[in-house]
Order: structure tokens, then sequence, then C-alpha cells
């Protein structure tokens, strides 16, 4: 006999175990009491889940500093905030960057040298001038000329050659002030300078302070110091300060990698823990559209840490509106509160002598409402996974159990049953992604796509409810024709929510399996589950149908609160990122899957209660109605994703001449036009109000015959976007000099050939080199990683200098099989960009700027390009 066999056979001989009861249907609860249900979870996210997310430590000010002499000022650091961003936009090789930002960093340390415990610290500073290259994603990342601004605070005492790194930068993108990226974490890090040089200590290992003066270049002076200073081989672990927002909490988004004792001490140390593994796996993927120095240190110099960024209010990040003024001084209070008391810890660990002994995977970490971090390793998070998946899985079953020694029905029937809910409970979750991702599609299709762009709680009713109705009609229809059905409408209700459960725990081991350590998001939501569940069983509380469910309400609200809080921060960070991601993705199918997601975590569990009601069927049905209601909306002036200065539709603008030449040198196209990349998916927004916009061509179209399009391409996430870029035609602009590439020379070999260049003009430029006919490059003088692993032609060399201007000479060698270096051999084009405003708009482009209505933010230069066959 089998163990099913056997397992029905005492079933059925043992009558004591049956109890046969005639079918009696519960009372259900009133309709009328469902929207106070909901109105119970609404309250609480309301109430606690907002407060949590948007709570910040009261600011002390310079006249607390008497009484807290060992304190973050945040006044203080809000002052030099103000003062940095005075100086206006800070772009690589403009003065306000390389002269007068410089100065004004140099004073305030200064200032603190003058305030320092002299007796016990050596302050050493300097002003680095680096030049150098790299391999940038698809592109040739070269700089010359810019400039750190570094500092090393170290005990007299001290004689560990140990240091722990603390970066931020201080220049900013072309238009901006930078107010929250990154003059908010300068202004940190010279307050914590500040603090500690005026302490006694203790500080067993230095504190080595970078203010890299080339960051959105990007990452160039970053990779100068730690390739190329001579304190860099020393620094053994790194604090990045950086920013993608204006304010809120400093989320720590990136760890490591494989060093879990620096997490340890933020764990220790931090006062207002905010931290997600979630977030470093997103960004890691390459969903967020940025990128920060930690990578840098990380793979030039192989320095772990930790990398903490701003997310809120996005919007204003990388346009003029990112101000001083709005930065909270709450927010820079949070953040020096938590990197001073970290990185005191972290340099006085005793670690630092000798990190790589303590290197040891990678680590899942999360906060709990800030109030303490949890983290433990990947293999310790597999394990955890798995144990709690088994302990949900050995829950259902035991109460599965008890469902077929009370219902009076066969163990093949329960089991049919059960296997026929977590069906119906996968098409259940199927619906709801499918009309969430419907729903998304619908709107992308009929030009409204963003429409919560700044009004986010219309995702509710969008993308939300859609989900909400899928978990819950299925149910319903479910119940509703099983409702003279033996089995206890409780019962049945419990079986949902083991089928939630199961889905949840296959998700888990999935997840796991696959390598991601955000598998802790469903095992969390397991872990709760499997706790309310636990509870019935011992208290038999699983027979009465409303007290089991009192005890899952009680036990739901923890995780409720946790995941609803999550989703908050999840979504007030990447709803402002649609703005600037590029028209290629619809963004309303990321908000509709993250909603998805999050609906499956903290409302798994808590939909099946409705079926605790009357008229269920109705009542979910209201969720489809509400999702209808709210596309009404979104079709309303109500649903414009934009406001002035608050949420802008964001546009680059060059206006630039283009000179292309033959091998003859004679001109084959010379004309002048602007080129438009648009940053966000309603590009036709403005082509009402500004018909300009509507006589473009597609940038692609011009991909086909000539080399990177024919346009100066500012960096390689323009290039990439060339099938949604355009170019039109219009009146010159005025160029202040015309940048020249020279040949200087060329030797000429029977197979080879030497071309030597000199090349000048201002402090942006692109580089773009493509061969001709049988030619190969063989090398060049830039960075060979492009032709050491023969990469796709043409190559794309972005290039900037600071503060020097010398022009650049290069080579390039060529080998051809024909030995025929008398026709074409390479093509060189040269993108030339005044990003600082040194150029005058001319009056008919000005008038093109003007047009643009006011919730737009324009960027805008003047630039050349130009090519030439040799």
């Amino acid at each position: 006999m089998g163990c099913k066999d056997k397992f029905t056979h005492i079933l059925d001989s043992k009558s004591k175990y049956r109890l046969n009861v005639p079918y009696s249907a519960p009372k259900k609860i009133n309709w009328w009491f469902a929207p106070f249900f909901v109105a119970i979870w609404i309250v609480l996210y309301c109430t606690v889940v907002l407060n949590l997310s948007i709570l910040l430590p009261t600011p002390l000010t310079l006249k607390d500093e008497p009484n807290a002499p060992d304190r973050f000022i945040g006044e203080r650091a809000y002052s030099i905030l103000e003062g940095l961003v005075s100086l206006g936009p800070r772009i690589v090789g403009s003065e306000a960057n390389e002269v007068q930002t410089v100065e004004y960093l140099l004073n305030e340390i200064e200032k603190v040298r003058e305030q320092a415990n002299t007796e016990y610290f050596d302050i050493e500073s300097e002003v680095q001038t680096v030049s150098g290259s790299y391999m940038h994603w698809t592109m040739v990342n070269m700089y010359q000329g810019v400039q750190n601004v570094v500092v090393k605070l170290s005990a007299k005492s001290s004689n560990s050659s140990s240091y722990l790194l603390i970066n931020s930068h201080f220049d900013s993108v072309p238009g901006s002030t930078g107010g929250g990226d990154d003059g908010s974490m300068v202004a940190v890090m010279l307050e914590i300078m500040r603090v500690i040089a005026n302490s006694s200590g203790p500080l067993e290992h230095p504190i080595v302070f970078l203010f890299n003066g080339a960051e959105e270049n990007p990452l160039q002076a970053s990779h100068g110091f730690i390739t190329q200073h001579k304190w860099a081989k020393n620094c053994k672990a790194l604090i990045n300060l950086d920013a993608c927002g204006n304010g809120g909490k400093e989320v720590l988004f990136q760890s490591g990698p494989k060093h879990p004792w620096l997490m340890r001490y933020y764990r220790e140390n931090a006062v207002h823990p905010y931290a997600s593994t979630m977030a470093e796996e997103i960004f890691q993927a390459k969903l967020i559209p940025s990128d920060t120095d930690f990578r840098i240190f990380r793979e030039f110099g192989g320095v772990p840490g930790l990398d903490f960024a701003y997310t809120y209010n996005g919007y204003v990040y990388h346009t003029e509106h990112d101000r001083a003024d709005i930065v909270p001084m709450g927010s820079l209070q949070n953040t020096g509160d938590n990197i001073l008391a970290v990185a005191k810890a972290i340099a006085n660990a005793p670690e630092m002598y000798n990190t790589k002994e303590y290197e040891d995977g990678h680590v899942v970490f999360y906060d709990f409402f800030g109030w303490f971090i949890i983290f433990y390793t990947q293999t310790v998070s597999t394990i955890i996974n798995l144990v709690v998946s088994f302990a949900a899985l050995v829950a259902i079953g035991t109460s599965i159990f008890f469902m077929i020694v009370r219902s009076g029905l066969g163990v093949n029937d329960i089991l049919k049953r059960f296997a026929l809910v977590i069906g119906l409970q996968v098409v259940a979750l199927l619906l709801g992604t499918a009309l969430s991702l419907l729903v998304a599609l619908f709107m992308d299709a009929i030009n409204h796509s963003l429409t919560w762009f700044s009004q986010m709680w219309l995702l509710i009713g969008l993308y939300f409810c859609p989900m909400f109705f899928g978990m819950g009609i299925v149910p319903a229809i479910y119940c509703q024709y099983k409702k003279r059905d033996q089995l206890s409408l409780g019962f049945r209700i419990q079986m949902f929510m083991h089928a939630h459960c199961v889905l949840l725990v296959i998700l888990t081991l999935a997840i796991t399996c696959c390598g991601y350590r955000s598998g802790f998001m469903p095992m969390l939501a397991v872990l709760f589950d499997v706790v309310a569940l636990i509870v019935n069983l011992i208290t038999k509380w699983h027979r009465r149908a409303y007290i089991f469910a009192l005890t899952v309400i009680i036990c739901q609200i923890l995780p409720f609160i946790y995941f609803t809080n999550i989703s908050y921060s999840f979504f007030y960070t990447m709803v402002p990122m649609m703005g600037r991601n590029g028209s290629g993705i619809n963004p309303d199918l990321m908000m509709a899957a993250l909603a998805v997601f999050m609906s499956m975590l903290f409302a798994g569990f808590l939909i099946p209660l409705i079926l605790f009601f009357r008229k269920t069927r109705i009542l979910v049905s209201g969720f489809l109605v509400v999702t209808l209601v709210f596309i009404i909306i979104s079709l309303t002036p109500a649903g414009f994703p934009y406001q002035e200065k608050t949420a802008v539709q964001r546009f680059n603008l060059i206006h630039a001449r283009r000179v292309l030449h033959d091998f003859d040198s004679s001109v084959r196209i010379g004309d002048s036009g602007i080129y438009v990349w648009p940053q966000d998916r309603r590009t036709s927004t403005v082509n009402d109000l500004v018909p300009v916009m509507t006589k473009g061509q597609k940038v692609i179209d011009f991909c086909k015959t000539e080399m990177f399009c024919g346009v100066p391409a500012y960096n390689h996430r323009w290039n990439k976007d060339r099938d949604h870029s355009f170019w039109i035609d219009f009146s010159e602009p005025n160029i202040p000099s015309v940048p020249e590439l020279e040949l200087l020379s060329k030797e000429v070999s029977p197979f080879s050939a030497r071309f030597v260049f000199k090349f000048s003009g201002p402090d942006h430029m692109t580089i773009f080199v493509g061969t001709k006919s049988d030619a190969q490059i063989k090398s060049w003088s830039f960075n060979d990683t492009a032709i050491r692993e023969n990469w796709e032609q043409p190559y794309f060399i972005y290039f900037s200098y600071g503060k020097d201007s010398t022009p650049l000479e290069f080579f390039i060698d060529i080998e051809k099989t024909s030995g025929n270096f008398s026709e074409p051999n390479i093509e060189i084009g040269i993108g030339a960009h005044w990003v600082h405003k040194n150029a005058q708009n001319t009056k008919e482009f000005e008038e093109f700027l003007d047009s643009f209505p006011v919730w737009a933010y324009v960027n805008n230069w003047v630039a050349s390009y130009e090519s030439w066959v040799f």
C-alpha cells in the first residue's frame, strides 16, 4: 500500500479524526462594512507610512554648537552650500569650476585648519591636476587637466598606511548650479571634516577627503585620483556621496562588494539608517539612467565601500531648478549625522589594516522603517530563504491536513481543490498583471503616458487597482460558484491565502536560484504569513473563520507598513527618473510592473479577506471602476504630466553647424540645424506650441550614410537614442571659434601608414573615427581597448579639458592589405561643444527657445560638427 493510500485509509478508518458535519453557510458580513475595511489600510498608509517616509531630524544651528561641539551642524553646512551654489553652474573647463570653486574649497579648508586641534591632527591639502583616459560604456573617455581638491586628515600618533576615502564632486552639468547634485554632499563633507578636525580623536586611520572636479563628464576626476594620486594606493575603504535628487534621506544603495564588515559598521553607527539591496540591484541592472564614482573606485582601485545618494525630488536633478534654497536643512543634518558617525567608526576599524582578509561574499541589507539595519551575507540569505520557504510549506501542509480532518471531505477532494485554487490564484495574478500592463499600453497608444509624472496619486487607480481587481475577482467568482460547498467559506479563503503563499515561495526560490539578493522581499511576505498561520494553528483559531481573519489582519499590519513604505520610496525615486529615461521606453510599463510586484507583497494576503463580505463580486469590481475613473481623469487637464519648475519636461537642444568634407577636401554637406534629444516619452506634447518641432527629420535617417549619423552627439547616450532624436534645419549659429584638425604627418610603408594629427577646440569635444575600404586600425594613441577587443566601428572618443587647453596630438596606425593609401583610408569627425554659455545665441534661436512653454526645461548650447576623409 502506497503512502497516499495508507494516509487515506487512516482517515477513513479512524472516525475520531472525521467530523462529518453537514454544510452550514456562515453568515457573511454586510457589504457596507467593506469600505471601512479598506479605509483602515488607507488611514494606516496616510498616517504612518507617509510620516515615516518624509521624517527628517531637526537641524542643529550655530547656537547649538557650544552645547554640541562634536555634533554635525546643519546650519553651517547649509551656509557652505549657499556659498558654493552662488558661483553658478560649475562645468569642467569653465572659470567657475576650475578657478572660483577651487578657491572657495581651499578657503573653506583653511577655515577648518584654523579651528582644528593641531596638537592631535595633521592636515595636508593639495590641488591635483590630472590627465588620462579609460573606457566608459561604449566610448573612450579622455580628459586633460581636470582638478581634484584633496585633503588628508590624520592623527599625529597614527602610523597606519590604510586610509578611508570620502568622495563627492563639485562640478555640475551644463545649466545647473548643482544644489543637490552634488553641492549638498560637498557641504556635508566640509562640515564632517571640521567636526573631526576639531575633536580630540581617536582616529586610528587617516581620512582622505576627495572633492573631485569632473564627475559629470563623466567620472573623470575620480579616475584620475584613483589611478594616479600618491595616496590612492593607501585608500582601503570608501564612502561615496552623490545625488540624483534634491534632499530627503540619503539612501545606501551600493555596498562592498563582498565586504560585509562595512555594513556592520553602518548598522552599528548610522543614526538614521536607510538602505536597500533591491535599490542596489535595480541600479546595477542599469534601470536607472545614472552612474557614480563608486564604480570607478571599485573597478580601477579595488576599493570597497558604501555608496550613498539623495533620491527625493529627482524632478530638479540636472536642471536649473536644482538650487540650494530647496535643499532641506534637515536632509543635510540627516546625512551629516549618519556619515560622521560611520566615517569615525570605519576610520578606527581594525579591519582597515588588511581589508582583503575580511572579504566574504555579497551582502543582503535593508532598513526597517529607519529604526535599524538588517544585513547578512548572500550565503546566509540563501539559507534563510530556504528555511522560511520550507517552514511555509510545512505550515500550509499542516493546515490542509486539518481541513481534511474537519471538512468531511476526502484527501483527494481537498488536494484537488487546493491544486485548483493554486491554479486560480495564478490566473488571478496573471489577470491583474495583464490588466495593469494593458492600461500601460493603452495610455501609451493614445499618447497619454506619464500622466502620473507630477500627480503620483494617479498610479493608484491606473496600476494598483487593476491588480487588486484581478487578485479579487477570480476568488470571488469561485466562492460564488462553490456557494453550497461542504468546505466552509473560511477554509476556502484560507486556501487562497495558502495558494498565494505557495506562489511567493516559488518566487522567492526562483529569485534566489538566479543569484539575486532581492529575494528577501517575497521571503518577508511569506514569513509574516507563516507567523499568522502558525499562531492560528497552535490556538486552533483556524477553525473559526473570523478569528482566523483577525489574526491575519493583525499580523499583516507590519508587513503592510513595510512594503508600502518601500513602494513609496521606490516610486518617489523612479517616477522623476522617467522624465529623463529617454523616449525609447514606455515608462508606464515600468510603473505597472513595479505596481504589480509591490501589490503581490502588501495586498496578496489582504484581498482574499474581502470574500467575507456580501456582494463580493460587486465590491471587487469597484477596483475596476476606480481604474476606469482614473483613466478618464488622466485624459483631462488633471492628468497633464508637467508643472513649471517642479516637474518639467526635458529637452536638450544643440544649435549646430555641420561641414562634411570629401577625400579631396571639398564640402560634401554644409548646413546648420538644431539637434534635438528629447528625454521622455511625450515628445509631441510641445508640438502645438512649438510648431518648428514638427519639422524635424529623425537622426536615424542619416545613420546609414553618415558616421555616427553626421551629428555632434554629446556622449554615447545621445547616440544610443538616435532612433528618437531628430534634426531640424535652422539658420546658422554663432560659433565662437572654428575647431582645427591638422594632419601633421603621414608616414607610409608597404602595407601600413601612420597619420599624426593635431586637434584644438573648446573644452568639450567628441572625436569619431571610422575606416574606409579595406583599411583597419592597428593602433592609436587613445585607450586601445576598443581596438584590442575589435569593437564595432565607428569609434567614439569623448574629450574634455579643465585647466590645460594644450592642443591634443594623436596618431592612428592603419593597415591595408591592398597597400593603396592614395584612396580614402579613414574618416574623422569632430564635434565641438560650447556648453558653458560663452557663445551668443542668435536672435532666431532665442525666439525658438522662448516659444517653449514654461513647463519645459530646455538645456541648450552651440556646437559644430566637421568631418574629413584622409
